[in-house]
């Protein structure tokens, strides 16, 4: 029996592999778990018009990740927060807070799990942030921390 596999099994094949297997193997397991569909004309053609959708919004997507990177280049963030009388700042300048900076003062929606901090902010002054988008692609922000 001839499938198309929808998902990647071992010792079998690829996704989107066309494999030879044996009946009660592909019915039983392959097509009853969703790894596979029996390999016809009409589904071989409905997975790669599928899969040329799908390689065509991810390539619009990270077009859409590249200039939100170059935009996010050009930003300094600015955030006001309480110092204490040595000036440092009581806690932490922490992701959540960043992420709603973002979105408060660019309208620029952040996952706080895309920020990567080295350290903990925990005084005043200018410190460089990675923001990983997705797909391999990083930006690198400013973010001023000030006295209130």
């Amino acid at each position: 029996m001839k499938v198309l596999l929808l998902k990647e099994v071992k010792s079998v094949g690829k996704a989107g592999e066309i494999c030879e297997v044996k009946d009660g193997y592909g019915r039983n397991f392959l097509i009853a778990k969703g790894f596979a569909q029996i390999a016809t004309n009409e589904t071989i053609n409905r997975y790669k018009s599928q899969e040329k959708k799908r390689k065509e919004e991810e390539a619009k997507l990270v077009e859409e990740l590249n200039s939100l990177a170059e935009k996010l280049q050009n930003i300094t963030l600015k955030i006001t927060k309480k110092v204490g009388a040595n000036g440092s700042l009581y806690g932490a300048i922490t992701k959540e807070e960043i992420a709603q900076a973002f979105k408060d003062s660019h309208n620029i929606d952040i996952d706080k799990k895309a920020l990567d901090l080295k350290n903990p902010i925990k005084s005043t002054g200018v410190y460089e942030i990675d923001l990983k988008l997705g797909f391999g692609i990083h930006a690198k922000c400013k973010v001023d921390i000030e006295a209130q």
